[in-house]
């Protein structure tokens, strides 16, 4: 697996000889990306997404979703993926006079249909980021400018969703987390999309849950877990849909609660 440039960009191509499903489900800036071979299945709370080679695809910030790569046999999986950072945004947002007028659905990505200008874009892009380049970053800044202007003229009502810069408002907890549980990300995280500081958000599950984030976020993983491999799941496939980063965590945790190895599940 490699990804150029570093992580620090804004700009990634990133490239995989073996299938990879991401660790941490939070997506902090919108992201454009396009998809040059290989196919990603993305899934949020409610929509699967399928994305294939000629894609392009608009993940939005501040949204929950998971992520599988699937490289084509034999060959790379390979996409182009386009941080939209809120600095930028603002700033042209502010030289341009352009603002939200309402407010966007709450779909955490979707599909951007197929346009020359898009496949122009970023084409462009594939002889700067297959040679590793330092001090790019004014020029990366300058390609972010390009794209969001790009977005821009090809889909004008991106406007409203582009120039939110409303941050999450406070929401019912419960109904959160239930919906949410299963998103591998860390508890600040869950706290800012509810809406919340961390110590607020803490205070506020305690009084709904009766416990911790933590143990409560532990127990409900391990009990989905439990029913997904007794209808026939393998561990393997269970646990990092479930919200684990790692399988003998999961398997030491999974035997403690219950008392028997996940694996003894599939054979009862």
């Amino acid at each position: 697996m490699s990804t150029k440039p570093n992580t620090k960009s804004k700009i990634l191509y990133s490239c995989y000889y073996s299938r990879s499903r991401e660790g941490e489900h939070f997506i902090p800036e919108h992201v454009f990306s396009y998809q040059i071979s290989g196919e990603m299945i993305a899934s949020d709370s409610k929509n699967t997404f399928h994305t294939k080679p000629g894609d392009f695809r608009f993940s939005r910030r501040n949204h929950l979703a998971k992520f599988t790569k699937i490289p084509p046999e034999g060959r790379e999986f390979k996409t182009i993926s386009l941080f939209l950072d809120q600095e930028i945004l603002r700033e042209i947002s502010k030289e341009y006079n352009l603002k939200s007028d309402k407010k966007p659905d709450s779909k955490a990505m979707f599909s951007l249909a197929p346009h020359p200008l898009y496949k122009s874009f970023m084409e462009s892009l594939i002889s700067y980021l297959e040679v590793e380049q330092e001090n790019n970053e004014a020029l990366f800044n300058l390609k972010i400018k390009e794209a969001i202007h790009l977005l821009l003229k090809v889909n004008p009502e991106l406007k409203d969703i582009l120039f939110d810069f409303n941050e999450p408002g406070k929401i019912d907890l419960e109904a959160f987390m239930n919906k949410n549980f299963h998103f591998n990300v860390q508890m600040h995280r869950f706290a800012y999309l509810t809406g919340r500081s961390l110590a607020t958000f803490k205070r506020d599950f305690q009084k709904v849950f009766q416990q911790t984030p933590g143990k409560w976020l532990l127990n409900k993983r391990l009990q989905e877990a439990y029913y997904l491999i007794s209808q026939g799941n393998l561990p393997s496939d269970v646990y990092i849909g479930v919200g684990f980063e790692d399988l003998s965590h999961f398997s030491f945790s999974f035997k403690k609660k219950f008392g028997i190895v996940p694996s003894s599940l599939n054979h009862k």
